[in-house]
């Protein structure tokens, strides 16, 4: 029996008082009901395709533009990521004060493999040490033929090296864009730029990092994209650099010393225009640290900042100027010079008997070491304690290099009456030839102290004064009559007029006392010395020299002539105008007509 479904009454009634057949219209009503399911059905199958589209058609595009982005693009290398940031790779240049490059970037290559690619592992590894003769044959077959999928060969090499790779043939060994960092001038100015290596590296980036001298120092200025590539320039005259080099080593071989070193610094602004030491080093192939005890036999051992030494007879214009500034002497002002003089069991001489009595200046001009204990007795311990640390000789080196502050002078912890008399002449006190530069530079111009700068300057530094400027100029006189009467007369160069003290001190040894054979001479000066401009100082370690048929170690005879030939090759580059003197020999007389 088959169920016909109920009509509904609302449907069927209004229909019957229209006349019409309740079925009929019942069919009518599904067939519509029939008709709006199928176009609400067709709606979302419409809805449905057009999103489908939408997606197929972003999706074709995305791939378009990466492909089109691939085809302008350079090929790179398969590379083996850092887990790390992007890696930082651009620095800024060096330059000297005049703009001229002292370091600079330089476009290379690395070298790497990827075993997995190497046709013959054999053949390669063979090519290889004939094109880098330090590698080992056997290890690179071992790497080649193990298990790694990466070896790092080598971190960079050049053009030609790169070439020679290529001519290989081998898949397997791949390159990868690298900068290095590049000294164009080889060893000129080593110990001030120091030397740069790399830190986090990819294979197509490497990051460059300052390991030493001022790109460590300043390696965060230097890698700072803020900068804009903006270089970083420094105080250094590459000529007078150079040039102080160049004779710095003709006087050391001259003179047969273990070490040398030189300081020019302009004596207004604080800028170090020339700073040598040697032996040196090319930091483009920086060498290892040394090892021992002994630091300063390496060649990267600055020894115008990082070496202290007892200076000796160079601090005594110090204690004359201390002296003269407080009153309690004059330039003409006679001292007892008798000796020797006693303390205790200490007793002090000079280098020859000079006379019972003799002026302040007499004691600079011939060096007396009794004059100026006596000189340092008046001027007590605590009061010349406060003016050398005024000068800025307790302090670490100060310049901005990485070196520069684990450089401390070294001071003696009870400073007695027979320290003040040692420390008047040299000797119980050690400091850099930096430090020496420093307080020279304070008498030179007018009895200031300013700091001494790697950096170009805009102008003169107003430093904080240590002494009258009356006392500064006698100084200055003093250390006149020092080359043109006394212990430094190989100094003088002609149409130049420099001033200065000669310093030799016996060298000590590692386990203590003093050699008897080896000494440390020094010349710290200025000049001109009727307008100083630039303070000096050179020292030679262990120099000797025959002369007048004896062996001389002295100051007067090593580091004062190699000081005298420094001046008379940097003073023109340096725009020091020389005097010219009237020659009497020479008269111009107008002939009559």
């Amino acid at each position: 029996m088959i169920r016909t479904p109920l009509r509904p009454l609302a449907h069927v009634l209004p229909a019957r008082a229209r006349q019409e057949d309740p079925d009929s219209v019942m069919r009518h009503n599904l067939r519509q009901r029939h008709d709006q399911m199928e176009i609400a059905a067709r709606q979302m199958a419409e809805s449905r395709l057009l999103v489908l589209i939408v997606f197929i058609v972003a999706a074709f595009a995305a791939v378009a533009v990466r492909m089109a982005n691939l085809a302008h693009s350079d090929g790179q290398e398969p590379t083996q990521q850092i887990a790390a940031a992007a890696i930082a790779q651009s620095r800024a240049d060096i330059t000297d004060r005049h703009g001229r490059i002292l370091a600079t970037n330089f476009e290379t290559h690395s070298l790497y493999a990827q075993p997995p690619d190497m046709v013959d592992p054999a053949a390669a590894a063979r090519g290889l040490v004939q094109v880098f003769p330090d590698l080992d044959e056997a290890r690179l077959l071992r790497d080649f033929t193990g298990k790694r999928k990466f070896i790092w060969i080598k971190r960079r090499i050049s053009p030609e090296q790169m070439q020679a790779v290529h001519d290989i043939g081998d898949p397997g060994l791949r390159f990868g864009p690298r900068e290095m960092r590049l000294y164009p001038n080889g060893s000129v100015a080593s110990h001030v730029l120091g030397g740069a290596s790399f830190g986090k590296e990819g294979v197509n980036a490497a990051e460059v990092l300052g390991v030493a001298g001022v790109e460590k120092h300043f390696d965060a200025f230097l890698r700072d994209p803020a900068q804009n590539g903006r270089p970083l320039q420094l105080s250094l005259d590459l000529t007078v650099q150079a040039a102080t080099e160049e004779v710095l080593a003709g006087g050391m071989a001259v003179m047969n010393a273990e070490g040398a070193s030189a300081v020019v610094m302009d004596i207004h602004t604080g800028e170090v225009v020339a700073i040598a030491s040697l032996p040196d080093f090319d930091p483009n192939d920086r060498p290892r640290p040394a090892l021992g005890d002994d630091p300063s036999i390496s060649p990267l051992f600055n020894r115008a900042v990082q070496g202290v030494y007892e200076l000796g007879s160079v601090f005594k214009i110090f204690t004359a100027a201390q002296a003269m500034d407080l009153g309690l002497a004059a330039p003409e002002t006679e001292i007892d010079t008798t000796g020797p003089l006693r303390w205790g069991r200490f007793k002090i001489n000079d280098f020859r008997h000079y006379g019972n009595r003799m002026s302040v200046t007499k004691i600079i001009e011939k060096s007396s070491n009794i004059g100026t204990a006596r000189l340092a007795q008046q001027i007590g311990a605590v009061r010349q304690k406060n003016f050398l640390e005024s000068l800025g000789l307790f302090d670490p080196t100060p310049l901005e290099l990485t070196e520069a502050g684990g450089s401390d002078p070294l001071i003696q912890k009870n400073w007695s009456e027979l320290t003040t008399m040692t420390v008047s002449y040299g000797h119980g006190i050690s400091v850099s030839p930096m430090h020496l530069a420093a307080g020279y530079a304070a008498i030179a111009n007018g009895g200031r102290m300013i700091r001494p700068t790697l950096l170009k300057q805009s102008g003169p530094q107003e430093g904080v004064r240590v002494l009258s400027e009356r006392a500064a100029a006698e100084a200055r006189m003093m250390l006149r009559r020092v080359v043109s009467e006394g212990t430094a007369s190989m100094v003088n160069v002609k149409g130049y007029s420099v001033a200065g003290k000669t310093g030799t001190a016996d060298k000590p040894r590692a386990r203590g006392g003093y050699y008897e054979d080896k000494v440390l001479s020094s010349f710290a000066g200025l000049f001109p010395a009727h307008d100083p401009a630039y303070a000096i100082v050179v020292t030679l370690d262990e120099p000797e020299i025959m002369g007048l048929g004896e062996l001389r170690r002295t100051a007067g005879w090593t580091a004062v002539p190699v000081t005298g030939e420094l001046i008379r090759r940097i003073a023109p580059l340096l725009g020091v105008r020389p005097l010219i003197e009237p020659d009497e020999r020479i008269a111009i007389t107008q002939a009559s007509n």
